[in-house]
């Protein structure tokens, strides 16, 4: 996610490298590679220009204060403070006042709209403790109800459809009548979209919107496609005033213009951000931890909302005496690797922690990263996982025929199991925690 856009603002940083203070030759210098960076990740130059004149404005009026902090620091935190307030300052939230509470959703074909629409029911009922309704209003696209159908299926939320009509105003009607009957709080319209911005279209999504007087009305939009999202957004308010923006396809090529831009054009906030096929990967917009991703600082507090979602104390306390005791098992491992798994994609969680996004940008990291160790794990009896001592070399024979892997394989995987759960005994008695984490990090090799 923006890593071009951060190693071109790492240039500018780098200009002030051994500086002893802030000047208007240094400053200058780091400014143009900073407008410079913003351009190349397709924010317009409007934008770009103003968003560094407020730098440089504040790098010369700081330039004799804070002595102690050095002139690439001073820079970055400036950056980073612009850039927030660049992207709203703030996490915008939803409204869910009415009796249901409608959420119209737009935006162009292809720009993940019906996807979309799944993750935020899942979110409203997972995490809001709401009883969504997914609407079908896409009459046109070739299986477009057949999606939203399977998507509801998935994530356990009933979808309103009406598979004869061809009508989605009357269609989005009688969604939020059928809501009230049967006692659902959220409605959700998923709406069509086309391939470009046509009166036909505008039209439909309008009258929509005039029939239902939406709670909220929101915009989503390719993250990928950089400044035109922001003029097809524009185009989109001018006609319908949603109230916020959805990124979508942020773990993509994505250079970062729309989510620069689009709050200083529009006005409107960016509300969520989506990052995946998974129904689990949809996050709130918070522009402080996204500066903080564009600048490569991670953003440790998103990794660790979401490991505490997944945390089970109880399961804890029984891994925790039972590494002390050294009979961390098979089963406890397998357990841990889907509770990680559960976090969502890896190598989007591996960049949220500081300074591992760059060690990690090489490395091909995904879903499948623990497959071998996991097909190792399910190849063995029940006994064997309980007891990790018992792999002599019959069994582990039989384990790399059942797994399709190599006796080598399955004996570099025991020594490092055995080595891990050495470090973990050592780690419950304050030691080697370094060494730990290098053993789990060989472990996906």
């Amino acid at each position: 996610m923006f890593e071009s856009l951060n190693e071109k603002l790492e240039v500018a940083f780098k200009n002030l490298k051994g500086e002893g203070k802030l000047t208007e030759l240094n400053v200058a210098e780091s400014i143009k590679e900073i407008r410079r960076a913003l351009v190349a990740a397709d924010v317009n130059y409007k934008i770009a220009k103003e968003f560094t004149d407020k730098v440089k404005d504040q790098a010369m009026g700081s330039k004799n204060v804070l002595q102690a902090v050095k002139p690439g620091e001073l820079m970055v935190k400036i950056v980073m403070d612009e850039l927030v307030d660049l992207m709203g300052g703030q996490a915008a939230g939803l409204n869910l006042n009415g009796n249901p509470a409608v959420i119209l959703i737009s935006g162009l074909q292809g720009s993940g709209k019906t996807t979309f629409s799944g993750k935020l029911a899942l979110y409203l009922k997972t995490k809001k403790n709401k009883k969504p309704l997914l609407t079908a209003c896409d009459v046109y696209r070739p299986a477009a109800i057949e999606q939203i159908s399977v998507l509801g299926e998935q994530i356990e939320v009933p979808v309103y459809k009406e598979l004869e009509s061809k009508d989605p105003v009357q269609i989005a009607k009688n969604a939020i009548e059928h809501a009230r009957s049967t006692g659902r709080d959220v409605v959700i319209i998923d709406t069509a979209g086309r391939t470009a911005v046509d009166t036909e279209m505008m039209d439909e999504i309008e009258r929509i919107k005039s029939s239902i007087s939406p709670s909220e009305t929101l915009f989503v939009v390719d993250s990928m496609t950089g400044q035109d999202a922001v003029n097809t957004a524009q185009a989109f308010h001018d006609r319908i005033q949603f109230d916020g923006v959805v990124l979508t396809k942020l773990d993509g090529d994505t250079r970062g213009g729309a989510a620069l831009s689009v709050k200083y054009t529009i006005g409107k906030p960016i509300k969520f951000i989506s990052t995946g096929e998974k129904m689990d990967t949809l996050d709130i917009f918070y522009p402080d931890r996204m500066a903080q991703r564009i600048l490569g600082m991670g953003d440790i507090v998103s990794f660790v909302e979401k490991a505490q979602e997944q945390f089970d104390e109880n399961e804890a306390k029984k891994i925790e005496k039972k590494i002390k005791a050294n009979t961390f098992d098979f089963n406890d491992f397998l357990s841990q690797i889907n509770q990680i798994k559960k976090m969502g994609d890896i190598k989007s969680l591996m960049n949220m922690i500081p300074g591992v996004g760059k060690l990690t940008k090489d490395i091909d990291i995904d879903d499948k990263a623990f497959k071998k160790v996991e097909s190792i794990i399910y190849s063995m009896t029940p006994k064997e996982r309980k007891n990790p001592d018992i792999l002599n070399m019959s069994r582990k024979t039989r384990l790399a025929k059942g797994c399709g892997q190599t006796i080598h394989e399955i004996n570099a995987f025991m020594k490092q199991f055995e080595e891990m759960r050495k470090m973990m005994h050592m780690m419950s008695k304050g030691q080697g925690m370094g060494q730990m984490m290098n053993q789990m990090k060989n472990m996906r090799k």
